[in-house]
């Protein structure tokens, strides 16, 4: 059996002590060895050379000292790694002082005086050796310099450096490995010293409590010689028990019926064929009253071999078997909503799926994901949004039958098994089912809360046999179904797995290309719809990959949310566009369109402050567009935002209006500059579409009236632009002006004092 780790403290403790025994030692040793060098050296070194090193080397012979002297007069206490570290630090000086003897005495000495300084280093290195036998790093300081100047020391004298080299070679592995067997027995010992304290502890603890009780049966298995600890657990006097059958008094009740637990069984049993058992669990009715208790025992015999019963030991363990069952409970249901968990789910699917092997049939695992319940624990706290998860959870309950299981993953998710699918159909009508009825409104504490479900599902054996495999697809079809606008249900299909790979891989790029400045800004123009004039840029973010070419925002865009890599790519957009918008004409605005997420995150605010601050552009040129998906999470802390943007001088813009909710309450709450009307309305107001036309007139309308400014997007022939100047639409962005460019294209506009269609 394998020791277990040694406290860290301890173990630096123990080793400390076997060198600190030692050192006194050791400094008579090093003072002896001094005397040594100086009767042999005396008459023929450098005196200056001698007592420089003699200096040298008392420092490391003095500190020591010190050290171990400061650690037994505080007991040890406060004994760290790094006192084990500096310990092997002192080592290593011991070791480069006698290596510095050995090089500087040696390098001029005679043969005689040659062999008597490495006999001397040679006998420090094993007395190091020994003294540092439990410490590692103190054994390697020493002996790797004093190892590598004896072979210096001997270098010219052909196989003695190969011969020193293996005698500290020999040394320093013996002293790693007793060092190894110190920790070992250390280990070992420390083990011990704790079994024997719970041994101790456990001698007391019966003492003190009475936990456990003796019992004994004779020859025929009846109770005799009843303990009063017995029969005040039973509730009764020793002599209502006494001469008693054991497994009569253990059945209780049952004994009349014979209706006994197995495990009252097994023990009976055991009784009978006269074997030992041990730790066997029963349940024992007392007073009407449920108790479990684990039995042990062996049968005795008399000097002469004969059988006189059993004698064993007895104890409640009620509590511990109800802790027990309750962390079963907990393992396998969730704790909010107390359906089975994701642990119960994926046995239940595992065991759905070996029906379908045995039995040639088919089985379902149904994703299932709320819509807008993040809206709901964002705006009135995760205590409500716990209290509707519950509320979910009973709903999904009367949906599922006997056929099915229904369960929590995790957050806002849930999932269906369908142990047995007999008609494909009906996976369709569990899972509509399932949408219609949580999609119903939900009162909780007085609020009226609306919310949905998206629900994804896959059909083993065909788009999976495994349990991963299954669940990965319905998860796949969860994410179309999320994709699609939520409240309905999607099926699994194989190209869902190419799509997610192919999402994958592009994130992948998307990464790499984030770090290698892969990314590009282009900028649109923005004309005054009246001049002709460039009144601003739109920039605009492009992704030219090395391999895949050109990749288009709307492909990438949502990758980058999905990974939320938006945040540092918005951030990156904003600084470039800032840099850039310092080279155009004092008039000119650039335009940046800020995402939902970035609009979210705490240090927005200080984001757009640190890149006007470092570009010098002033906070009147820079316009943050904004979608009307931004009020859509939550209402008050994006106009606390903007509001902030404002206080500012930055412009804001409202992009894509009319396309989304359209309410006109953030429009009232939030002073926007411009609103953008959507390229879909241009084309059809141009086409003399009644609904489209309507739609640009009501926003110009309403834009003049709360003083803001109107933006056509997507103005691409002439008809366009004379359609959108006759609504009084006041700016004009799309290709007849110009098409996304360059920063340098962009730059080469002004000086034209105004602009002109673009082929």
């Amino acid at each position: 059996m394998k020791p277990r780790a040694v406290d860290a403290e301890k173990l630096y403790r123990a080793q400390l002590w076997s060198s600190d025994r030692l050192m006194m030692l050791r400094v008579v040793l090093y003072l002896s060895a001094l005397v040594f060098v100086w009767s042999i050296f005396y008459a023929t070194a450098d005196i200056r050379a001698l007592l420089g090193w003699t200096a040298f080397a008392m420092l490391f012979i003095l500190l020591p000292a010190r050290q171990s002297r400061e650690r037994i007069r505080h007991e040890y206490a406060g004994v760290t790694g790094r006192s084990v570290i500096v310990h092997g630090l002192t080592a290593m000086g011991q070791g480069l002082s006698w290596t510095a003897a050995m090089l500087m005495l040696g390098r001029d000495a005679d043969a005689a005086q040659v062999v008597a300084i490495w006999t001397l280093t040679s006998c420090l290195m094993v007395g190091a050796a020994v003294a540092f036998a439990a410490l590692p790093f103190a054994t390697i300081g020493f002996l790797l310099p004093t190892g590598v100047g004896s072979i210096l020391l001997f270098w010219d004298m052909k196989q003695l450096p190969a011969l020193v080299a293996c005698y500290a070679l020999v040394l320093l592995i013996a002293s790693l490995k007793h060092a190894r067997e110190f920790g070992k027995q250390l280990s070992t010992s420390t083990e011990l010293e704790e079994k024997s304290a719970v041994v101790s502890l456990l001698l007391r603890e019966y003492e003190d409590t009475g936990s456990d009780w003796l019992w004994q049966t004779d020859a025929a298995r009846r109770i005799n010689g009843v303990s009063s600890r017995f029969a005040s657990i039973m509730g009764v006097e020793p002599a209502e028990l006494e001469g008693k059958p054991l497994v009569q008094i253990l059945a209780g009740s049952a004994w009349e019926s014979g209706k006994f637990a197995a495990a009252l069984h097994d023990l009976a049993e055991k009784l009978k064929r006269r074997e030992s058992f041990s730790n066997i669990i029963i349940p024992v009715e007392i007073a009407g009253e449920i108790r479990w208790w684990e039995l042990s025992a062996s049968p005795r015999v008399d000097e002469k071999g004969a059988y006189l019963g059993f004698r064993g030991v007895g104890s409640d363990v009620t509590v511990q078997r109800e802790s027990a069952d309750k962390i079963a409970q907990l393992a396998r249901f969730d704790a909010l909503t107390d359906l089975p968990n994701r642990l119960q789910l994926s046995d239940a699917l595992q065991s759905a799926l070996e029906g379908v092997e045995r039995w040639n049939s088919r089985c379902a695992f149904l994703m299932i994901d709320l819509d807008r319940f993040k809206a709901v624990n964002d705006t009135l706290g995760h205590q409500i949004g716990d209290r509707l998860l519950q509320r979910v959870a009973e709903r999904l309950r009367q949906v599922c039958s006997s056929n099915e299981l229904c369960g929590r993953i995790g957050g806002d998710e849930f999932a269906i098994v369908i142990r047995e699918v007999v008609d494909t159909h009906y996976v369709d009508q569990v899972a509509e089912a399932t949408i219609e009825l949580l999609s119903r409104p939900y009162e909780v504490d007085q609020h009226t809360l609306y919310i949905g479900a998206s629900i994804g599902s896959a059909l083993a054996p065909r788009d999976g046999r495994t349990t991963e495999t299954l669940i990965r697809s319905a998860d796949l079809a969860l994410y179309r179904a999320k994709e699609e606008g939520g409240g309905k249900h999607c099926h699994y299909e194989p190209r869902l797995h190419l799509h997610a790979e192919e999402r994958r891989t592009l994130e992948v790029a998307l990464r790499e290309a984030l770090e290698k400045q892969q990314l590009s800004v282009v900028y649109q123009p923005v004309v005054n719809a009246k001049s002709g004039a460039v009144e601003g840029f739109e920039s605009l973010i492009r992704w030219t990959h090395p391999e895949m070419g050109p990749i288009s925002p709307a492909k990438f865009i949502p990758v980058a949310e999905d990974a939320r890599l938006i945040a540092p790519i918005g951030e990156w957009v904003l600084r470039t566009a800032c840099h850039e918008a310092m080279h155009w004409p004092a008039n000119v605005r650039v335009a940046v369109n800020v995402s939902a997420e970035q609009l979210s995150h705490p240090s927005f605010v200080s984001t757009v402050m640190s890149a006007l601050a470092q570009s010098g552009l002033p906070a009147h040129r820079l316009e943050l567009e904004v979608t009307e998906s931004v009020f859509m999470r939550d209402d008050t802390s994006a106009t606390q935002v903007l509001e902030q943007i404002l206080a500012l001088g930055i412009k804001l813009s409202l992009d894509d209006f009319g396309t989304g909710y359209s309410s006109l309450g953030y429009l009232s709450r939030t002073r926007f500059s411009t609103i953008k009307v959507d390229r879909s309305f241009v084309v059809g107001a141009s086409r003399n579409v009644p609904e489209s036309l309507a739609i640009v007139r009501a926003v110009v309308a309403l834009a003049e009236s709360l003083g803001m400014a109107t933006t056509a997007e997507g103005v691409e022939t002439e008809s366009e632009v004379e359609m959108v100047n006759r609504l009084g639409c006041t700016k004009i962005q799309g290709y007849y002006f110009g098409r996304p460019m360059p920063a340098e294209e962009a730059r080469s506009l002004f000086g034209r004092g105004g602009i002109s269609a673009v082929a």
